[in-house]
């Protein structure tokens, strides 16, 4: 169906009833909905007469002027004299659906569905109150935003935002004096107004029927006849118009148009009727060959619920609905198995680690025994006859159950290192500059997908109290792991390194627009399905606006710290040992990139983990104003904004006893706002030099 532009060139018909009397005598809903701008009209009927319709059309008429095109199904009071002369006399097309399927009108059959249910919930217990009701109903529906164009029906037409009574509250808050434009100011605006909107609104409305046919079309099939072919007729009943039954068989006279058909029907009520192929199916006699049996079908994986962004459109959800529903077997919680990469185990030649197992208490067999037959289950793991033995250890979790973890500290001291590089989180964070749209896809058990070489399997085995086993995949806790594994990302991501990039098993996928975002995430998944790799559903972020990734929260060319680690640090207790000083230290450190002058302030800190001082920590009062300070310094929403290379830089720097620091900044919209804080601490013999010289 073609996208229509001007307002009111094409409008729909429908009646909706009969619903309960109201005291004015009101039984049936007349629905006109606008096709380009999808206004709505609702008028109250006594009767669903041609007459009442043929005046109620002229009323409108009078407001918004003729229409091109009315579209309506074959209801007696559209199909009569009455209406059929007026529309004549105005020159308006008149088309009509095919009979059975009122799919050919779906716009206003899924507005009857949205006002009814809308009249349901505010009319009285006898429901005779429906029809004082609607103006206000029809105002609710006519200010908000329409699914498909994006804009609301109000504003299309006047090119204004309604006044609604949220409206009246916020005037009343903010007691701003309403402004007053001339005649010609307003129509200027208008016009200006409208001229930017429908650009938007036909892109929209052609996103929407793009994904709308996609869905559709996902599970329908090409069918076509050819006059003389017999067929059935899905149709209702002599006896219950609700209940419909296959009648016939019938011949096809005739094609008209690319779906519908011209059918003689012999014996009924009209000897010939054109019906939608939906409502048709091949008759086949009994000398007609058999239909060829369908293939069996391959039991497919359900489809996984995903998390979406908030701020997406319906047919934006659409969009990424179908595309997870063609990746269901890349977004699955069972690890894939990657043909990529393998992991090797190189250790120094001649030497075996046998470490004898830890003590277990007996409370916690079972957490073990349970983990170990899942693990064997999934293939991670096998039974052993290895002459090497690491010892396994739990440890508690937040929710009080007890983590699955391998003590390889021996073998990694005999391992070989690895040196690949890690990504920079801050080069990553920079990479998203000028995005609008971030999904963040988190693989399941990445580790577990990566195979081990046959040779390095006997190095990883463990002992349980069930028995030794080994590892047929990369176990956490190995030297060299976080390596194999970058190394193995970055390969798999390198035809998408303009848009796509990974830490680890974390990987964010990053677009301009929506239409390229689609594109980046779908190339990601099919590659990722390539490589064998599947990722978790449940931790897997698409088409966000903002979104959480590596401890940030990034989006709209903004990052700031997580929610969840900022209330960490908030809460942190005061340390008692160097240790946990070093723990707060590298929490906050994280995030020096917000804190200005963070090496200053943390110096008393540093000072407390010396090694000539005792373990346990002597607080001074500057150390106590350092930590509340430190504590508070992210407690005030930081924010930075992404860098734009584009744009120039501007650094301050500053200087004080103990440290250096210094902001590098950008001018957006006439604002300068930070980038990143840069500090560090000054060495013995640096804080002789003097402030020129420090600056």
């Amino acid at each position: 169906m073609p996208i229509i532009e001007t307002p009111f060139e094409r409008i729909a018909l429908d009646i909706v009833g009969p619903l309960p009397r109201t005291s004015r005598g009101h039984r049936y809903l007349l629905v006109i909905l606008d096709y380009a701008t999808r206004y709505p009209e609702a008028l109250p009927l006594r009767a669903a007469t041609s007459k009442a319709v043929a005046r109620e059309l002229m009323l409108l008429f009078s407001r918004v002027g003729l229409p091109k095109e009315i579209l309506t199904d074959q209801g007696l009071c559209f199909m009569s004299r009455v209406v059929k002369e007026l529309l004549k006399l105005l020159q308006v097309t008149q088309l009509r659906t095919s009979v059975y399927h009122p799919q050919t009108d779906g716009l206003v059959e899924g507005f009857n569905q949205t006002i009814k249910l809308m009249l349901k919930k505010s009319i009285e217990a006898d429901g005779k109150n429906w029809d004082q009701l609607l103006p206000h109903v029809l105002f609710a529906i006519r200010e908000v935003p329409q699914a498909s164009t994006g804009f609301s029906p109000f504003k299309l037409l006047y090119g204004r935002r309604p006044r609604g009574i949220l409206d009246l509250a916020k005037e009343a808050w903010e007691s701003h004096p309403s402004p007053h434009r001339t005649t010609i100011e307003h129509v200027e605006l208008v016009r200006d107004r409208m001229a930017k909107v429908w650009p938007i609104v036909r892109d929209h409305l052609a996103r929407a029927q793009q994904a709308q046919a996609r869905v559709y079309n996902k599970g329908a099939r090409v069918r076509t006849f050819r006059p003389g072919d017999r067929v059935l007729v899905l149709v209702p009943t002599s006896e219950c118009k609700f209940l419909a039954k296959w009648q016939g068989p019938y011949e096809v006279v005739e094609a008209v148009g690319p779906v519908n058909y011209k059918v003689r029907q012999p014996g009924r009520r009209k000897p010939t009727q054109i019906y939608h192929i939906n409502l048709l199916k091949q008759w086949r006699g009994e000398g007609d060959p058999p239909p060829r049996a369908p293939m069996a079908l391959m039991a497919l994986p359900a489809v996984p619920d995903v998390p979406m962004g908030t701020d997406l459109s319906p047919a934006q959800r659409q969009e990424l609905g179908e595309l997870v529903l063609q990746n269901r077997d890349v977004f699955s919680d069972v690890p894939g198995r990657t043909s990529v990469a393998s992991h090797e185990i190189r250790t120094t030649p001649g030497v075996t680690v046998r470490i004898p197992p830890y003590r277990v208490p007996e409370s916690r067999r079972n957490a073990i025994r349970a983990e170990v037959e899942r693990m064997l289950k999934l293939g991670v793991i096998e039974e052993s006859r290895s002459a090497w033995a690491s010892p396994i250890v739990l440890v508690p979790k937040p929710d009080r159950t007890h983590r699955f973890c391998n003590d390889f500290r021996r073998l990694n001291e005999v391992s070989d290192f690895d040196s690949y590089p890690m990504p920079r989180v801050d080069e990553l964070i920079e990479r998203l500059g000028p995005a609008r749209y971030l999904s963040t896809l988190d693989l399941t058990k990445g580790y577990w997908q990566v195979p081990l070489t046959p040779s390095s399997r006997e190095k990883t085995a463990f002992a349980t109290p069930g028995g030794l086993f080994q590892y047929t995949v990369l176990p956490f806790g190995v030297h060299g792991a976080p390596a194999t594994f970058q190394r193995m990302m970055d390969q798999v991501l390198r035809p998408h390194c303009s848009y796509a990039a990974a830490y680890i098993d974390d990987i964010i996928i990053y677009s301009a627009s929506w239409d390229e975002h689609v594109r980046h995430v779908r190339a990601v998944l099919n590659g990722l399905r390539a490589a064998g790799l599947t990722a978790n559903p449940a931790k897997c972020r698409l088409g966000r606006e903002e979104t959480a990734y590596l401890g940030y929260r990034m989006g709209r060319g903004n990052v700031r710290p997580q929610e969840d680690k900022v209330a960490a640090i908030r809460e942190w207790p005061q340390p008692r040992t160097k240790k946990q000083v070093r723990s707060f230290l590298g929490l906050v450190g994280y995030y020096q990139r917000f804190i200005p002058g963070y090496a200053t302030l943390a110096c008393p800190l540093n000072d407390l983990t010396r090694k000539a001082l005792p373990d346990r920590v002597q607080w001074t009062e500057a150390a106590r104003r350092a930590f509340e300070d430190l504590r508070g310094a992210l407690c005030q929403e930081p924010l930075l904004v992404t860098p734009d290379f584009n744009l120039p830089f501007t650094l301050h720097t500053d200087a004080s006893e103990v440290g250096l620091g210094g902001v590098l900044s950008q001018i957006r919209n006439g604002e300068e706002h930070p980038v990143t804080y840069l500090s560090r601490k000054l060495l013995p013999h640096e804080r002789n030099y003097s402030t020129v010289e420090k600056e």
